[in-house]
């Protein structure tokens, strides 16, 4: 059996997953919907999945039940870049990168049509590096979809979940000790953190420290029902058949 094959986010919210991985992995890095797609076609064996992607496809895979990427709040890097107040928006410019982020759009302005980007709109979806980028370069108001979402219903929100497809691949278990311990350690050292992502993503170190202490990556309880709430309400707007029961690798072991 080679190292497994790990998907890594291409984005900056990666940085303190992999901040000190002491693990035999091959990454594959991609945008959320390229690691998606690669997932579920059987070329990497575990990645984090945009949570939407997760349910559409649930009976193929498992959760690792301790990680998550989420915020409670404010998550800086998923905007919806608008002149017009919410509630006049009826057509927003979607990015291709993302699939939670559209089905959210869809979940809290059910008015809204979607088109692609760079179309004619009232808002604009970013996520990713070209939200944090646009945030920091564009005046126009920009509305954080995390925090929109705890307004309206009090809980995390969970963007993507780590998911691989059945069977299980060897070394699943340690694998997933090794990330957990990277996070402690990111979270433990925050300007070593953000002194090295800062390097090699070209955002300033203070805004990046900022912005990893909005993340969360732990899938405890309050993420898990928020996760599952965003599901219900995916349903509801039409963008799921069903909400799916969370399958995980192995029972959770106390954290």
């Amino acid at each position: 059996m080679g190292a497994i094959r790990l998907g890594r986010i291409s984005y900056v919210n990666m940085a303190p997953v992999f901040y000190r991985l002491a693990a035999d992995v091959e990454q594959v890095q991609g945008v959320p919907t390229d690691l998606n797609r690669r997932l579920l076609d059987g070329e990497i064996d575990v990645a984090p999945i945009s949570s939407i992607e997760y349910a559409r496809n649930a009976e193929r895979l498992r959760l690792l039940p301790r990680l998550c990427v989420g915020s409670e709040g404010a998550v800086d890097s998923i905007q919806l870049v608008s002149r017009k107040p919410l509630e006049q928006v009826r057509k927003v410019a979607v990015t291709p990168e993302s699939a939670t982020s559209v089905v959210l759009t869809k979940v809290l302005l059910p008015e809204a049509a979607h088109v692609r980007l760079g179309e004619e709109a009232d808002a604009t979806l970013l996520i990713g590096d070209a939200a944090l980028k646009s945030a920091f370069e564009d005046p126009t108001p920009h509305h954080d979809l995390g925090r929109l979402w705890l307004e309206r219903t009090g809980l995390p929100m969970v963007f993507a979940v780590w998911a691989c497809p059945e069977p299980v691949p060897p070394g699943l278990a340690e694998l997933e000790d090794a990330l957990v311990a990277s996070v402690r350690l990111a979270r433990a050292e925050p300007e070593t953190l953000a002194h090295e992502a800062s390097e090699r993503y070209g955002y300033p170190a203070g805004f990046l420290a900022r912005y990893f202490e909005k993340l969360r990556y732990r899938f405890g309880p309050r993420e898990r029902a928020g996760l599952l709430t965003f599901l219900e309400l995916a349903r509801d707007v039409g963008e799921l058949d069903e909400v799916p029961e969370l399958r995980f690798v192995r029972e959770a072991v106390v954290a």
